[in-house]
């Protein structure tokens, strides 16, 4: 594994060169499918589904999807070199294949963590690589400081904490850079005069009216495509039932600021800055843009940020997904992203 040059004049930041011309399937791994799978009763109302993919006597690494609300993806076992790691993953509370699906009753970040940590016991796993982007990231780190004995490193990508800032420009800076899309947004719930537009999704995603729960959940999901690539993607549309967990889970999170203090992922990460950490950032991310990843960062003495220079938001980006396959292959050689 080749050492990256540090090109920004501060400790730990590698500018990447760009991957637009390498396919995404050329870089990931093969394509694999789990070799155990199950369901884990959480309480009287969640059950989650989780699966284990790869070498099962393998180093144990666990994956957490985005969203919140946004599910597993055959892709996401790809990351990792199925060989070599234990691969573990799972849907969230209210999303992808557990059940209720979009799900917001007994539904917190708290409540998050402490379910990694049932999975985790069942599967009798002593600790593992946390591997986890955009929301995804913000729920590794909630679960490292709160379990830092159960962590052996941490692979983040897309860093976003839910702070009232990060949320405000979700809602309506990113509009700075995507005015049309942004203006799509807001004409479903605001067609006639600007207004607070978390709110009024709110009404309409945790109403009775079906037809305009469902509206609602199609306009947050299509904004929220439309904004997360660099390069301009076909967006197809997810599912009705996607579109469903993704918008109300994400209004949810937003309307009660990630059930988080303000700042306290920062302010905790001394409890995890003795272990290896690598961030993945595109430098034109405009769902969480690199900020937060630099303020992270530069709170985490020893850590690297890789900043891909050709890439926005999505994990399926090829730029995003080469520094993510780069790191999961220098902690396999090296148990460090050194």
């Amino acid at each position: 594994m080749n050492t990256l040059d540090d090109t920004s004049g501060q400790a730990g930041v590698s500018s990447l060169p760009g991957t637009a011309g390498n396919a995404l399937e050329s870089v990931l791994f093969p394509a694999i499918e789990p070799y155990r799978s199950g369901t884990l009763p959480v309480d009287r109302l969640h059950t989650l589904y989780w699966e284990e993919c790869g070498n099962p006597d393998g180093e144990p690494v666990l994956f957490l999807h985005g969203g919140p609300g946004g599910g597993l993806s055959p892709r996401h076992r790809r990351f990792f070199d199925p060989a070599h790691y234990r691969i573990v993953l799972f849907d969230q509370r209210g999303a992808g294949q557990s059940t209720p699906l979009g799900e917001v009753r007994d539904n917190t970040t708290p409540l998050l963590v402490d379910d990694i940590e049932q999975l985790r016991e069942m599967l009798g796993i002593q600790r593992w690589l946390v591997f986890g982007g955009s929301w995804g990231a913000t729920l590794a780190l909630a679960y490292g400081e709160r379990h830092p004995e159960r962590c052996s490193g941490f692979i983040l990508r897309g860093v976003f904490l839910c702070d009232q800032e990060e949320i405000d420009w979700f809602m309506t800076g990113m509009g700075k850079f995507f005015p049309e899309h942004h203006a799509a947004f807001a004409a479903e719930v605001l067609p006639f005069e600007p207004g607070d537009l978390l709110n009024a999704y709110a009404e309409r995603l945790f109403g009775n009216d079906m037809d305009a729960m469902l509206r609602a959940a199609r306009a947050w999901s299509l904004y929220e495509s439309r904004c997360a690539y660099l390069h301009p993607q076909s967006v197809a549309g997810d599912s009705d039932a996607a579109c469903l967990a993704i918008a109300r889970l994400e209004a949810h999170y937003f309307l009660n600021a990630g059930f988080m203090e303000p700042q306290a992922l920062l302010n905790n990460l001394e409890r995890i800055c003795h272990l290896p950490a690598c961030i993945v950032q595109g430098r034109y991310d405009m769902i969480c843009p690199p900020l937060t990843a630099m303020r992270v960062h530069a709170n985490w003495p020893g850590s690297r940020l890789d900043i891909v220079g050709d890439a926005g938001h999505a994990a399926s980006e090829p730029g995003i997904a080469a520094a993510l396959v780069r790191a999961t292959e220098q902690f396999r050689v090296n148990g460090r992203f050194g």
